[in-house]
């Protein structure tokens, strides 16, 4: 079974902007008032169909295959909420907030 997550945005362009510049995601138009991002293999759907986010509790994690040389490639453009590093439950990894104020984590398995 695949998942797909349906965020909430206020302005689709800023995401897509954010996502393809800084991120080097893809992103391309879908359904009516709707945008895709996706990078190998992870992907979201932002909608501003229900208005800006109101809230959101979670993180949202993507595997990478070299996680120090994409931190390292964006880092200077993102807003990191911990850098780099080895966690006890087996994976290397960072996180930033996205431009929608939504955390993303990326990690790679050690």
């Amino acid at each position: 079974m695949s998942l797909t997550l349906l965020l909430r945005t206020a302005d689709l362009e800023q995401t897509r902007g954010f996502y393809e510049s800084v991120l080097g995601f893809e992103a391309f138009d879908t359904a009516e008032g709707t945008l895709t991002v996706e990078k190998q293999g992870g992907k979201l759907i932002f909608t501003e169909a229900f208005g800006p986010p109101d809230g959101f509790s979670g993180t949202l994690y993507f595997a990478v295959p070299d996680v120090d040389g994409y931190f390292a490639a964006i880092r200077a453009s993102v807003n990191v909420i911990w850098p780099v590093q080895d966690m006890s439950y087996g994976s290397r990894e960072f996180g930033i907030t996205d431009c929608n104020g939504y955390h993303l984590a990326f990690q790679q398995q050690v």
